[in-house]
């Protein structure tokens, strides 16, 4: 129980100066101000090839899905998401360790014996393979429809949109994404980075104002125009889950099937059935999945 008490206190103190840290001093790799600029890039993007071009600058929810992105991406982790991961490592570790093993154990392949761009494409495909994966089960998984419909919300699209999800998804996606990650360990921090900041930037487009698809690099890429169907509020008649789950890439979605784009999306209706019943405020979306029971 020491060792735990220790983990909490080292979480919040470590990270509260990371954090500072990050406001405070500006590096290559600096996840606050990289947030800052991909978001203002791809805003003046949306402003100067706007696809719906009567869609306002400051569009509905455009401050809400504002602080959303500061909340989830810093604020979050503070609160609680940095704590649970290092218990969840801990506890982990020392569940392996009763019966004799350790994470490296499960290691199969580990990209530092790869040449560079090698490791790091195989560390982005796994990485976005599995959150397909997962984001595919946060439709399936009732319970976890609850959560996911925070972000499903959107009614209308923009960059900020991306980062706009209840607290809890993030628990889930990393809780899944971890047991994959230590089968290909040697990344360091440079590739987080690397994977981040692409992630961030091809998820930051794909909800913006923009009517692009990349012409063939749509079937590799996800992009604006594939994902408006994601967020459509009537789903086709040959799924009740949902369409086009890709986060950075497509190609998952055309391999398994699950793409739909069956013309231009620019003007169609947002959201899901009973979203306009569903809370307009942050606190509300965040107690709305568990105080709901149906």
């Amino acid at each position: 129980m020491e060792k735990y008490i220790q983990i909490f206190k080292d979480s919040y103190i470590g990270y509260f100066n990371y954090l500072l840290d990050e406001i405070t001093r500006f590096h290559w790799e600096n996840y606050f101000y990289g947030l800052i600029i991909v978001s203002v890039v791809v805003w003046l993007l949306e402003l100067l090839f706007p696809w719906r071009k009567n869609q306002k600058v400051f569009r509905k929810d455009f401050w809400l899905d504002t602080f959303y992105m500061f909340f989830n991406f810093f604020l979050l982790n503070l609160i609680v998401l940095i704590f649970l991961s290092n218990t969840a490592e801990a506890f982990f570790n020392d569940f392996l360790g009763l019966i004799g093993l350790q994470v490296s154990d499960f290691e199969l392949l580990n990209v530092d014996a790869l040449p560079y761009g090698l490791g790091l494409l195989i560390f982005f495909l796994v990485s976005d393979f599995v959150q397909w994966n997962t984001h595919r089960l946060l439709h399936r998984v009732p319970i976890l429809w609850k959560f996911h419909q925070v972000h499903h919300s959107v009614k209308e699209m923009g960059f900020a949109a991306h980062l706009r999800y209840h607290w809890m998804e993030p628990v889930v996606y990393k809780s899944i994404l971890y047991i994959p990650l230590a089968i290909i360990g040697g990344f360091d921090i440079t590739d987080v980075a690397i994977v981040h900041f692409t992630a961030l930037t091809i998820g930051h487009l794909n909800h913006a104002n923009l009517g692009w698809n990349y012409g063939i690099l749509k079937y590799v890429l996800n992009n604006p125009k594939m994902h408006i169907w994601h967020h459509a509020k009537i789903l086709p008649k040959h799924t009740k889950y949902g369409v086009n789950y890709g986060l950075s890439l497509s190609i998952w979605d055309y391999l398994f099937e699950t793409n739909h784009i069956p013309h231009d999306g620019r003007d169609i209706e947002l959201g899901f059935d009973g979203d306009e019943h569903f809370p307009q405020k942050f606190i509300h979306q965040s107690i709305y999945p568990i105080k709901t029971k149906k």
